[in-house]
């Protein structure tokens, strides 16, 4: 696997067995080129001290793939619609994204916010489930028509975590895999 993949993941962070610690070995088992970066202040996220934190990763690693979870995806909005100078990746993976207006109190900073004009992606696949207890199915249908991108919709899937049985994530390891 010649492709950089950059991991961001969500409040809380998404250590073992949660799939994105699963796929981030499964990539290095290959020999990947794999940052599964850890943001500071998991459990009490500082949306600037994130926003630094990634646009670091970002900068130095240079990845060609970035898939963000949950909270991660709040955050990439605001890279984008905060930074006119983000490096355009190849793909994008927008998976469980909260909905604009979450309320939770810890993460108000984060909200609400806007979908932006731009990702700064050649290619994007939002994807959701139909009972995630962080976005509606109308908010999801409402946030891909103002992204313009396709979804991908996993039913009965919660939130996509490893409390939702997302621990091994074979699609999303095979679905990078085709992209080389």
């Amino acid at each position: 696997m010649s492709k950089k993949v950059l991991l961001l993941h969500g409040w809380g962070g998404s250590n073992y067995p949660h799939w994105q610690s699963w796929l981030a070995s499964e990539l290095a088992k290959d020999y990947g080129c794999v940052n599964f970066l850890r943001f500071s202040n998991v459990d009490e996220p500082k949306l600037e001290l994130w926003m630094r934190e990634a646009k670091a990763a970002l900068d130095d690693f240079r990845p060609d793939i970035v898939i963000c979870h949950s909270l991660a995806n709040t955050l990439w909005f605001h890279l984008c619609n905060q930074n006119k100078e983000l490096r355009e990746i190849e793909k994008l993976y927008l998976v469980a994204p909260p909905s604009m207006y979450c309320d939770i109190k810890e993460l108000s900073e984060f909200f609400p916010l806007t979908a932006p004009q731009k990702l700064f992606a050649k290619e994007t696949l939002l994807i959701t489930s139909t009972n995630d207890p962080y976005m509606t199915q109308t908010e999801t249908k409402e946030l891909q028509k103002e992204l313009n991108v396709p979804l991908k919709v996993i039913q009965n899937g919660g939130h996509l975590n490893a409390d939702s049985g997302y621990g091994a994530w074979p699609w999303m390891l095979k679905e990078l895999k085709s992209l080389h």
